[in-house]
């Protein structure tokens, strides 16, 4: 993948960027658009929340899709790219389940989400915050394995996850995502090692997502 000025021989001849991505591939996809790339210029690389960045390190990926600062030693990060409003998973028969939006002090009526695998703490307690703004416990119970298993966990009980409004592209039609309103965007950027510098072709994209979201 290459800036959209670069010829279109060279863009032919270089490989897809491998892009890591976790869940949904929207905001991915709206990146890739913003920027003025083709979605065939991409291939999406998955990765699981329990361990977000060890296909990276494993060299499976050139770049990944992180929100929050992930404050690990070894990773740098672009400029903001874009902004994932906030939602609470619930399973369909739920209370929260009709609404058009809820309030954050209205979810910490229920149990949520501890911290996965190797997340980072810190960037957990922004996704899922241990206090409302009005100082309400959120109860962080259940374990976190992988997003099948949560889905599961959802449907079958009255427990709720904290997350991001991008993920009704790729729940169940038995989980709800419901906007939480009163939670600030999360900012979403990308990363890649440091001292392990990223193809040029990669490099220029990420270059271009950050032109296209100061526009």
């Amino acid at each position: 993948m290459t800036s959209p000025h670069t010829p279109t021989k060279a863009r032919a001849s270089l490989r897809p960027i491998r892009l890591g991505v976790h869940g949904s591939v929207r905001l991915a996809c709206r990146i890739v658009a913003s920027a003025g790339y083709p979605q065939a210029s991409v291939e999406y690389v998955p990765y699981e929340v329990t361990e977000p960045f060890d296909p990276l390190r494993a060299g499976r990926m050139d770049i990944m899709i992180v929100k929050y600062d992930p404050l690990e030693p070894d990773i740098v990060m672009s400029r903001p790219v874009c902004f994932d409003g906030r939602a609470v998973l619930v399973g369909a028969h739920h209370p929260l389940a009709g609404r058009d939006t809820v309030s954050v002090e209205e979810v910490a009526e229920y149990e949520g989400f501890q911290c996965p695998g190797d997340f980072p703490p810190h960037v957990w307690n922004l996704v899922v915050p241990p206090r409302t703004p009005q100082g309400r416990t959120v109860r962080r119970i259940h374990s976190v394995t992988t997003f099948t298993a949560m889905t599961d966990l959802l449907r079958s009980t009255s427990a709720i996850h904290v997350s991001f409004q991008s993920l009704d592209t790729v729940v169940p039609p038995d989980i709800k995502v419901v906007p939480v309103h009163d939670l600030p965007p999360s900012p979403v950027s990308l990363a890649w090692l440091r001292g392990d510098e990223p193809p040029w072709h990669v490099r220029q994209f990420v270059a271009d997502a950050e032109r296209a979201a100061d526009r």
